[in-house]
C-alpha cells in the first residue's frame, strides 16, 4: 500500500520537479539538454548493458576505476552510466568517452522508470553509495535484474527516517547486495531490511581512484607555467557561504604569507558569476582562469570557472581546503588532494564521509579548522613551513595508499552477478 501511495505522490510531484529544472537551466544552460531522459525516453541499447549509477561528480570519479576494471574484463558488454547532475554526466563524458552510454537517471515514476529499464535492458544494477529509489528497485526486482550497492554508506540519522515508511524502502533492500564502505554502515542497512548473507564490508572505492602521473605533471606545469613561484593554496569545491569564510582566511593569511595566492573553484558552474561578484565586491584583484593566459603578480585570488581542473589545481598547490566543511554542507572529497601528496585542511563539517576525515587526521594528513581564523593560522602554517608540508603530504599518500583494495573486494562481489545472468563469457569472448 505504501509503495502504491508513493506511486501516485512521485507522478503528482513529477512536473513541479520537471518545472524546477526549467528553471535551473534558465540559469544554467546544462540543464536544458537531454530533457527526455528525465522520463525514462532516449536511445535504446543494442544489447544487455551493465549499469551503473552515480549521482554526481565525486561518485562519478570514484567509480572511474570501478568502470575501467569491468569494460577491461568484459568487452563486449555494454556500459551505461548515469547520473543526477549535468556536471556528473560532464565529468563521465570527459572519463569515458564512446565506451560508456552516459544518460540522466529518470525521475522514480513507475512510468519513467519501466520506459528506462525497456531501454537499457541491464544484466545488473551497479548503485554507489546510497540511492534508495523505491519504484526504481521494486521494478529491478520484479524482471530479476540483480542490485548491488557499491561503496555504500547510510548515516546513522538516515534510518528511522527510512523506517518512518515502512516498507517502502526496506522492501527495495531485501534482494540487494549491499558493499559497505564500514561495519557500521553495513549493520545500518541491515537494520534498514538489507540480507545478512548479502551484506558485505568492502571498504571505500575512493581510495582506490589513480590519479596517476598525468595529473601530478599537469600540477607541475600549472606551477611553472600559469601559477607562478609564490605560495599557493586552493580551496576546491566551495558552497555559497564558505566562499566568504575563504576570503577571510585568506584576507589574513595574506598579511602573514607575502605574496600568497589563493585559488578558489566554487562546487558549481552556475555560481561561477556569483562568486566573481563577491570578489569584485571586496575589491580583490582576481584573474578568472577561463579569461587568463597566466596569473597576474598582482592577483591575490585565481577563480577557476572552468570544469575539470580541480584535481590538477591541488597538484599545483602547496596546501588544500576542501570545501563543503566550513558550512553544513557535510564535505567533500579529501582523498583526491591527499593521494597527491597534498597536506588537507578540512572544516568540521564531514558527514559525508566522517571515517575518512577522523582517520586522515589521526594519521597526521589533515587538520581540521572550525572557523575562518582557525584557515587561515592552519594555512599560514603549512606556506611557511616547508617540513611541515612535507611531512603531512607524505603521511596523506601514505594513508591512501594503505586503504587500497576495495575494487578488488567489489569486483569478487559482481563477477557472481553477471556470471548469473549468462554475459561473463559472451563478454570474455569479445576480448
Amino acid at each position: 500500500m505504501m509503495r502504491l501511495v508513493y506511486g501516485v505522490l512521485t507522478r503528482v510531484a513529477a512536473p513541479a520537479v520537471f518545472a524546477a529544472t526549467l528553471v535551473r537551466a534558465a540559469k544554467d544552460p546544462a540543464y536544458r539538454t537531454h530533457l527526455e531522459e528525465r522520463f525514462g525516453l532516449g536511445r535504446r541499447v543494442a544489447a544487455p548493458a551493465l549499469w551503473l549509477h552515480a549521482v554526481s561528480v565525486g561518485e562519478v570519479a570514484a567509480a572511474a576505476a570501478l568502470v575501467r576494471a569491468l569494460r577491461a574484463r568484459h568487452p563486449a558488454i555494454s556500459f551505461v552510466l548515469t547520473t543526477a547532475t549535468p556536471t556528473g554526466r560532464a565529468q563521465a563524458a570527459k572519463l569515458f568517452g564512446a565506451d560508456v552510454d552516459v544518460r540522466f537517471l529518470p525521475y522514480d515514476t513507475p512510468g519513467s522508470v519501466r520506459r528506462f529499464l525497456a531501454r537499457i535492458r541491464p544484466c545488473a544494477a551497479i548503485i554507489m553509495e546510497t540511492e534508495l529509489w523505491p519504484n526504481l528497485l521494486h521494478e529491478c526486482a520484479r524482471r530479476g535484474v540483480p542490485v548491488l550497492f557499491a561503496s555504500a554508506r547510510l548515516a546513522a540519522r538516515s534510518v528511522p527516517r527510512y523506517r518512518r515508511f515502512g516498507t517502502l524502502f526496506s522492501a527495495g533492500l531485501r534482494n540487494a547486495w549491499v558493499a559497505a564502505q564500514s561495519t557500521a554502515d553495513a549493520e545500518r542497512f541491515v537494520a534498514l531490511g538489507a540480507d545478512p548473507a548479502r551484506t558485505e564490508v568492502v571498504g571505500n572505492l575512493k581510495f582506490d581512484m589513480r590519479l596517476g602521473d598525468a595529473v601530478a605533471e599537469s600540477g607541475r606545469e600549472l606551477r611553472r607555467d600559469y601559477l607562478g613561484a609564490r605560495p599557493v593554496w586552493t580551496a576546491g569545491s566551495t558552497h555559497e557561504g564558505e566562499e566568504d569564510l575563504v576570503l577571510d582566511a585568506h584576507a589574513t593569511l595574506q598579511r602573514v604569507v607575502r605574496g600568497a595566492l589563493l585559488v578558489l573553484v566554487p562546487r558549481h558552474p552556475q555560481r561561477f558569476e556569483g562568486v566573481a561578484v563577491l570578489l569584485e565586491r571586496r575589491g580583490l584583484v582576481f584573474d578568472r582562469r577561463g579569461r587568463s593566459e597566466t596569473v597576474r603578480p598582482e592577483a591575490q585570488v585565481l577563480l577557476v570557472d572552468t570544469m575539470g581542473e580541480l584535481t590538477g589545481f591541488y597538484a599545483a598547490s602547496d596546501a588544500a581546503f576542501v570545501g563543503g566543511s566550513l558550512v553544513p554542507v557535510g564535505g567533500h572529497n579529501l582523498l583526491e588532494p591527499a593521494a597527491l601528496g597534498v597536506p588537507v585542511i578540512t572544516g568540521p563539517y564531514t558527514q559525508n564521509g566522517p571515517e575518512i576525515a577522523r582517520l586522515l587526521i589521526e594519521a597526521g594528513g589533515a587538520l581540521e579548522v572550525a572557523d575562518a581564523a582557525a584557515l587561515a593560522d592552519a594555512t599560514a602554517r603549512l606556506l611557511t613551513d616547508p617540513a611541515l608540508r612535507e611531512r603531512m603530504g607524505e603521511r596523506a599518500r601514505v594513508f591512501v595508499e594503505a586503504h587500497r583494495g576495495s575494487l578488488t573486494r567489489l569486483l569478487a562481489l559482481i563477477e557472481p552477478l553477471i556470471a548469473s545472468r549468462g554475459l561473463a563469457a559472451e563478454g570474455a569472448a569479445g576480448g
